[in-house]
């Protein structure tokens, strides 16, 4: 009996900390998706800080190469980056004198070619004549049922040019910003790649610390070389087809271009669906519209289906719908900025993935159909 009675005073410890480990465990899901959703927010609301930031650091990673080659050539760090970021500047400030008269132009002319537009539609008779006549009719029952309410009409003198340029001076503060930055991540040198390697304390782990560096600054700023050029290639074509169809402010849709063709999928249609609503209303016909926006559509498909697989490593492949949800999800976050630096994020992350043993799954998962393991093709064949 006392044995008996020892037994039932001194229990085991394993129930109590079993149960503390089930609680852990049940908690764990509930506070990942919270820290997600703070992390969320997070990036909504510093949106204007990071922008700038990601920015610079995609940046410092296309220009570090070239500034370990002119410190080969006993160039110190503070000159490449004085270099390399005042030229940034002068071709940031020559394109803003260039594009500033013929921008502001079109951007004081945009109210009323989207009333032209309105009107032509109209005009055109049928299905849409029928549409704006069922609009108009609900607009007047609606009207007839609120007859008791006060209207009230705001007034304001503040157009969409008077509100874009407001915008001007955040938009240039921004591009200071970035500016400094890279200046600054330059001219550090390989200090955070030495402090990167200083984390790690076992040497394999610094060796491939090391290599995974190298490896997104060779083949991210490979990417964003060849395609930036590229891009000029095809910025300067959509220009001369624009003048030579007599569509207005043809060196504005050359450097639109060249801007929209850095966001996949939606870059391309969407400046040819601009370029074709300014030559229906400026070139009076629907033919020629249509032929604007085939040329656009059809120099923006040769780009994409000749031209950048046949420069670009087929290394950089990316899984399609991948890439398609990061562009929306980017977008949703930053906007229009966050298309442009969707892709090249996804590309460090998938260098990252596909140099680390860990993720390299997950690097595979972001790949195109090159990284695709060959026995799981032959079963997805086979199903």
């Amino acid at each position: 009996m006392t044995e008996t009675r020892g037994t039932e005073q001194d229990p085991s410890g394993s129930a109590p900390e079993d149960g503390r480990e089930s609680a852990i465990r049940a908690l764990r899901i509930p506070i990942t998706g919270i820290f997600f959703i703070l992390l969320l927010q997070g990036l909504v609301w510093a949106s204007d800080f990071l922008i700038p930031l990601v920015t610079a650091c995609l940046g410092y990673f296309v220009l570090n190469r070239p500034r370990r080659w002119l410190e080969k050539l006993s160039v110190p760090p503070f000159v490449s980056a004085l270099l390399f970021t005042a030229v940034v500047a002068v071709l940031i400030a020559i394109l803003m004198v260039q594009l500033s008269a013929p921008a502001a132009q079109f951007i004081q002319d945009l109210p009323s070619l989207i009333m032209d537009i309105q009107e032509k539609l109209q005009a055109a008779g049928g299905t849409l004549e029928a549409i704006n006549d069922a609009a108009v009719a609900a607009e007047d029952v609606m009207a007839d049922q609120d007859q008791e309410t006060v209207e009230v009409e705001v007034v304001s003198d503040t157009g969409l040019a008077a509100t874009l340029f407001s915008m001007a001076p955040g938009f240039l503060s921004r591009i200071m910003f970035a500016l400094l930055l890279l200046f600054f991540l330059i001219a550090s040198g390989d200090m955070f790649l030495t402090k990167t390697v200083q984390s790690f304390d076992r040497f394999r782990d610094k060796r491939r610390a090391v290599e995974v560096l190298h490896s997104i600054e060779d083949r991210l700023g490979y990417y964003l070389g060849g395609i930036t050029v590229i891009n000029l290639g095809l910025g300067i074509a959509v220009a001369i087809a624009m003048g030579l169809w007599g569509v207005p402010g043809a060196l504005v849709f050359g450097f639109m271009a060249f801007c929209l063709n850095f966001v996949p999928f939606l870059g391309g249609l969407l400046g040819a669906s601009i370029a074709a609503a300014v030559a229906f209303v400026s070139l009076d016909g629907t033919w020629v519209a249509a032929g604007v926006f085939a040329t656009y559509i059809i120099l923006t498909s040769i780009e994409g289906q000749f031209v950048t697989p046949l420069l670009i490593s087929r290394r950089m492949r990316l899984n399609t719908t991948v890439v398609f949800l990061t562009v929306a999800f980017f977008a949703w976050i930053w906007s229009v900025m966050g298309m442009v630096v969707a892709l090249p994020i996804l590309i460090v992350v998938k260098i990252a993935c596909d140099e680390t043993e860990a993720l390299r799954t997950l690097g595979r998962f972001l790949g195109g159909q090159d990284d695709d393991d060959p026995d799981a093709l032959e079963i997805a064949k086979a199903r």
